[in-house]
């Protein structure tokens, strides 16, 4: 109702009691439509009302934001004035009404902010005041009304350009006058470094020009890049601002920072530009066109023009690219005509110093006409450029059917291989799935081998066709007869490629074509291998049949490895079963690490639960080339689910591997206390098994630091003797339990834990070391802190030497007193020193 003014309805809702301050989708009230449209009347009505004439919108604009802005909203603008808006509150984006006022010309609004306490300076988010505003836009009345209250005319907006920048470079010849008239320093540079005059250049206006050199700009003036007013004017292709400029002294040769000069940009004015933003203006195909064929001509006319004036078309920029390199990059076919004509060299002349030439510079960029032109002048259509691909290959690459037909057309060969990939064009062509340009490279292909020529790694094109999954590729060199079964430096087929990478419909191409099923890569591995390893349940199936039905078909890859083996590994559910209903992987071949260990290792339960069911129970104690079970495995792994399967199906507990040890010590010594937790309680593992070493599940515990599996194991023995049990280096579990250090766990300390088990603390090693003196970091340290005790210790001479054998201190060449003292030592520190001969030991002696 209020945006269509609708008063008297309006004045019926308000009388219900709506909510006079409801809010649409994007957060603009009635009033807000009200001013939008310019219904006054309404506006006044809903301001009586107690409207709300500061509230924002989800943009935060207001309703005087839009009152300012629309086309009829004057007397909105003054009543709401009158019932106090904030004439200087600003959107999310930093415009305020004033700013609005500028974008659409209202100068007779702007007079009303003003008097009324608008900011003439305010700000938006990118630093335009009002006045940056009015001048980019072209408004030459309010410019007047503002310049006249006082707005600053020298300052800095966005990219800290002048209101003049703006003016200038969007051609208001007005504008730039009445701002001249100001005054102001008129070569000033921008956050950039551009003048006025760069940007009246750039904007296209003769008029701004020659207003801004009457009033002093100079010319030679260059931004940051070392680019002057003439460098922009021959961007944009703008005639007669370069004839201006040239006129006036400006040099034609003068070279920016990228050693570009105007030739360079005139030949590279930019037409893809122009044409997306006429694309964006929703024109037919033929007004493009015509729009093309306009901004070519401009841009012939201008280089023509600069050329006349002494323009040096053999200047190179700093990667040595001149001013053809860049016509046939930007496509401009006029201005490549006329720079070849004005040379008089050849192509290879105009390429010598830069990485790619002319010719595959349009080819690249898919510019067929300017390529045209540029063939005409070649002699050698195979040039390379420093990856040593010719322009055929990098037109294929890209897919530029044109190019690519015009190259053939002029004798281009299809067979040069680049320096880094050795890829051929039809190599570049496959890659991006270029069907129509294969096509037409494998017309011109006489040579039958030439389909299937390799690359560096040994591709076929048909190979890569199939890893990238270009089915129309693949189809159209199937058609050409292309081998299927060509390997790869790796012995990989194109079948391997597409199996590994999923591509169903390759995959079923080329089965149909007899593909080899049991084609071996370097590895030994087949497609079956590949499709089990992936997970493909259906191609496996349909490769299984017709590998089954060959005479020598066999399963195992150069490691021993079966599909059933890849499958499992993967926990590839599907596959499994698909392998396990042939009869042939219904029993384990191949590498010993089974199948069931593959899938035990990587906790794949489900795998293990069918092989289980659909094999002979005994596989669950199989073991592999280390004499390992698959329970081992489950333990090294701290798979819990799969160590509880295996032992619901009757797994030997205490199975040794070839170094003796069982699945609790390999869990133990691996820190796996899950695992251990279940033997050790659930399983009633045998605590007493030791290996090769003779190392028990809990010196191997304490040996590598494992805190909570050394607690688990302790909390089940009983037995001294176990607790004090020997390994080959005569070491107790306390004699590796203090080397680590074991400390505080949640369950308690290791060695407290030991000590009161009964672990003797006078045990002593291989070295003579008791668990205290194996606390030392080596034997070296061990032996002195042994020789620093004995001489600090109070020594007993009735005492011997019960505890410690000291005769392979011999080898240190210690003295007998000293062994002697030593020996006085340990039996002071005992726990059962008591009165002897009369000599009573104090608390703190015994206690040491």
């Amino acid at each position: 109702a209020a945006s269509n003014g609708q008063i008297n309805v309006v004045k019926h809702l308000l009388n219900l009691g709506v909510e006079i301050d409801e809010i649409n989708v994007y957060g603009n009230t009635a009033l807000h439509l009200a001013c939008y449209n310019g219904q006054d009347a309404v506006v006044n009505e809903l301001t009586d009302y107690g409207a709300n004439v500061n509230q924002p919108n989800h943009s935060g604009f207001t309703p005087l934001h839009f009152a300012a802005a629309s086309t009829h909203g004057a007397l909105c603008l003054e009543l709401l004035v009158n019932n106090g808006a904030d004439v200087n509150i600003q959107s999310k984006d930093g415009k305020s009404p004033l700013h609005m006022t500028a974008v659409h010309g209202r100068f007779t609004r702007s007079q009303t902010l003003i008097q009324n306490g608008g900011e003439i300076d305010c700000v938006d988010k990118d630093g335009n005041t009002p006045l940056h505003v009015a001048a980019r836009y072209g408004h030459e009345l309010l410019i007047n009304t503002l310049i006249t209250s006082g707005a600053d005319t020298a300052k800095c907006g966005i990219h800290s350009m002048f209101p003049l920048h703006l003016a200038a470079l969007n051609a208001h010849s007005d504008c730039c006058r009445k701002l001249l008239s100001s005054g102001f320093e008129i070569d000033t540079p921008d956050k950039f470094g551009r003048t006025c005059l760069h940007a009246a250049a750039a904007g296209g206006n003769v008029e701004c020009i020659k207003l801004l050199q009457s009033s002093g700009a100079d010319f030679h003036k260059k931004d940051k890049c070392g680019r002057t007013p003439l460098h922009y004017a021959a961007a944009n292709c703008h005639f007669h601002c370069i004839e201006t400029l040239v006129t006036t002294g400006a040099n034609v040769n003068e070279t920016d920072d990228w050693g570009r000069t105007a030739l360079h940009y005139a030949a590279a004015s930019d037409m893809d530009r122009n044409k997306t933003m006429l694309g964006n203006a929703h024109e037919n195909s033929e007004e493009l066109e015509r729009a093309r064929e306009l901004k070519e001509k401009e841009a012939a006319l201008c280089l023509e023009f600069l050329l006349q004036n002494d323009a040096n078309p053999s200047i190179r920029d700093k990667e040595g690219y001149n001013s053809v390199h860049y016509a046939a990059a930007y496509g401009h076919r006029q201005c490549l005509e006329l720079l070849l004509e004005r040379t008089n060299h050849g192509f290879e002349d105009s390429d010598s110093g830069a990485t790619k030439s002319p010719l595959h510079l349009a080819a690249y960029n898919g510019h067929h006409q300017a390529l045209e032109v540029l063939l005409q002048s070649l002699v050698d259509l195979d040039i390379r450029d420093e990856k040593g691909r010719t322009a055929l290959d990098l037109a294929a690459f890209k897919g530029h059917t044109e190019c690519v037909e015009a190259l053939i057309n002029q004798g281009a060969s299809i067979f040069v291989k680049d320096n880094v990939t050795k890829r051929t064009p039809l190599h570049a062509s496959v890659i991006n799935g270029h069907t129509l340009c294969l096509r037409l490279l494998l017309e011109i292909a006489d040579n039958p081998e030439a389909i299937d020529v390799k690359d560096a790694k040994g591709q076929t094109p048909l190979m890569l066709a199939v890893a990238y999954g270009h089915i129309d590729a693949v189809s159209l060199l199937l058609e050409k007869e292309a081998n299927v079964d060509a390997v790869d430096l790796m012995g990989c087929t194109a079948l391997h490629r597409g199996i590994m990478t999923g591509h169903e419909e390759c995959v079923q191409m080329l089965l149909e074509q007899e593909v080899s099923i049991l084609c071996k890569d370097s590895r030994g591995r087949t497609p079956l291998h590949y499709a089990a390893a992936r997970g493909h349940a259906t191609w496996l199936s349909e490769l299984l049949q017709m590998a089954l039905s060959e005479e020598d078909c066999s399963f195992k890859d150069n490691q021993g490895y079966t599909p059933l083996h890849w499958a499992c590994y993967n926990g590839n559910e599907n596959c499994i079963e698909v392998l396990l209903e042939q009869k042939c992987f219904r029993k384990f071949i191949g590498n010993p690490f089974t199948p069931l260990h593959c899938a035990i290792i990587n906790d794949h339960e489900n795998c293990a639960s069918l092989l289980l069911g659909a094999i002979d129970a005994s596989i669950v104690n199989c073991r592999d080339d280390k004499g390992r079970t698959p329970l081992h495995a489950a333990a090294f792994a701290d798979h819990v689910e799969c160590l509880q399967l295996l032992l619901r199906h009757n797994a030997e507990v205490n199975a040794a591997d070839n170094s003796g040890k069982t699945a609790l010590m390999m869990a133990a010594e691996n820190g796996q206390a899950g695992a251990v937790d279940i033997l050790v309680n659930s399983a009633l593992a045998d605590l007493t098994v030791k290996d090769k070493d003779l190392n028990t599940s809990l010196h191997l515990a304490s040996s590598k630091g494992h805190e909570k599996c050394a607690l688990l194991i302790l909390d089940k023995i009983q037995d001294e003797s176990l607790i004090n049990a020997k390994n080959n280096a005569l070491q107790t579990p306390l004699h590796v339990a203090a080397r680590n250090g074991l400390k505080v766990v949640v369950e308690g300390v290791v060695v407290e834990e030991l000590l009161a088990k009964g672990a003797c603390v006078l045990a002593v090693d291989e070295n003579g070391h008791t668990p205290a003196l194996a606390c030392a970091p080596n034997k070296d340290v061990a032996d002195c802190l042994a020789l620093i005790l004995a001489t600090m210790m109070p020594f007993s001479p009735s005492s011997t030497m019960t505890a410690v054998n000291f005769v392979c201190f011999k080898k240190d060449n210690l003295s007998r007193t000293t062994l002697s003292n030593l020996g006085s030592m340990v039996s002071l520190c005992s726990n059962n020193v008591g009165s002897e001969d009369g000599y009573n030991e104090n608390d703190s002696d015994s206690e040491t």
